[in-house]
């Protein structure tokens, strides 16, 4: 049994199947209500019930929740609906909407992924959860007073942790750390989400991802969003690395092929070695993007990885007909060595 939720001041409806909580029912089909937890311990995602009825444990809400259930609000991730529902609630329409928050974390997983990409896996105190946008970042809040931007890999839905991707780059401190010094269960502090990097959902033009080595990972978590809401927008996903020992994750790109009939995956090396037997496309993936897409004027592009990468690739799409509006980048931050040994180089500035 389903039953039907409306929101009034935004028009958007969705349904909740029975046992579902609002929350849940709302995110899995890309409706932004704001929780700051989902387990009712901070009252966030607080909100009233215009008709109809839900019902939850109430007896169970921890100090913050109860106060805002006794002053009649309702609390969405706990409640599940008995009946069709109008609701008033605050939505998350814009990155903006979203609260910015410094958080605790401890490392509860690490994985290399390539010789010199780990995946880390960070747990937030169970009173806590991070919302985001599929493709936002966050950053390391370091005991020097530096900060490190890393991109949420994993999809808004899926937050149990956060999932990083950290490249271990010539000149790159943190990466050192990473690599050499980082352990699991160490702690560590975080802010987030920032950025502006998000997959829009408010139009029906296709989708073209561009990501250049661990410019992969927002691209992952708006692809896990895409999948997860049943998107249904044709989305082609473009990965570029200097060799085939770079390239990680590709064994899932390609299950997602066989899953998703909507998505189009093509992996390019700009340098690829003798002993890869590469049968692929070779060249830098921006060129190889205008290949396959001659005139772009129709479609939404998403470019994350090195800055020369990103820049190189909007001068390109603009020439194709890209108009600015369409375009959204995450230019990833790396030292003139760093760039080297990843085989880019900088563009001239006349």
């Amino acid at each position: 049994m389903s039953f039907n939720i409306r929101v009034p001041a935004s028009g958007h409806e969705f349904t909740a199947e029975k046992n579902e909580t609002i929350l849940e029912a709302a995110l899995r089909q890309g409706v932004g209500l704001p929780y700051g937890c989902r387990n009712g311990a901070c009252g966030k995602c607080s909100g009233e019930v215009i008709s109809g009825a839900t019902e939850y444990d109430t007896e169970a809400l921890r100090t913050l929740a109860k106060k805002e259930y006794e002053a009649g609000k309702t609390l969405f991730c706990q409640a599940c609906a008995v009946s069709d529902l109008e609701i008033k609630v605050r939505e998350i329409i814009k990155s903006t909407d979203i609260e910015i928050k410094t958080l605790p974390c401890r490392v509860d997983k690490m994985d290399l992924l390539t010789h010199d990409v780990m995946k880390l896996l960070l747990k937030l105190p169970e009173t806590e959860r991070l919302q985001f946008m599929a493709g936002q970042y966050l950053e390391f809040l370091l005991k020097d007073g530096k900060r490190r931007a890393f991109s949420i890999a994993n999809a808004p839905h899926d937050d149990e942790y956060i999932e990083l991707h950290i490249r271990h780059v010539p000149d790159g401190h943190f990466g050192d750390f990473v690599f050499d010094g980082l352990k699991e269960k160490a702690l560590m502090r975080i802010e987030g989400p920032l950025g502006s990097y998000f997959l829009r959902e408010d139009n029906e033009r296709p989708i073209i991802l561009v990501g250049g080595g661990t410019g992969f990972a927002p691209l992952k978590g708006m692809l896990e969003h895409a999948f997860h809401i049943n998107l249904d927008r044709p989305i082609h996903l473009f990965c570029g690395v200097r060799a085939k020992q770079d390239l990680y994750m590709d064994e899932m790109a390609h299950q997602w092929l066989k899953q998703h009939a909507n998505l189009k995956y093509t992996a390019v090396l700009s340098d690829p070695e003798a002993e890869d037997n590469w049968q692929g496309e070779t060249g830098f993936v921006h060129e190889s993007v205008v290949k396959h897409y001659p005139d772009l004027s129709a479609y939404d592009v998403y470019l994350s990885g090195p800055p020369p990468m990103v820049k190189a690739g909007m001068d390109l799409f603009y020439e194709k007909g890209l108009p600015e509006t369409q375009i959204y980048s995450d230019s990833f931050e790396y030292s003139d060595d760093a760039l080297k040994a990843m085989g880019i180089q900088k563009p001239k500035i006349d």
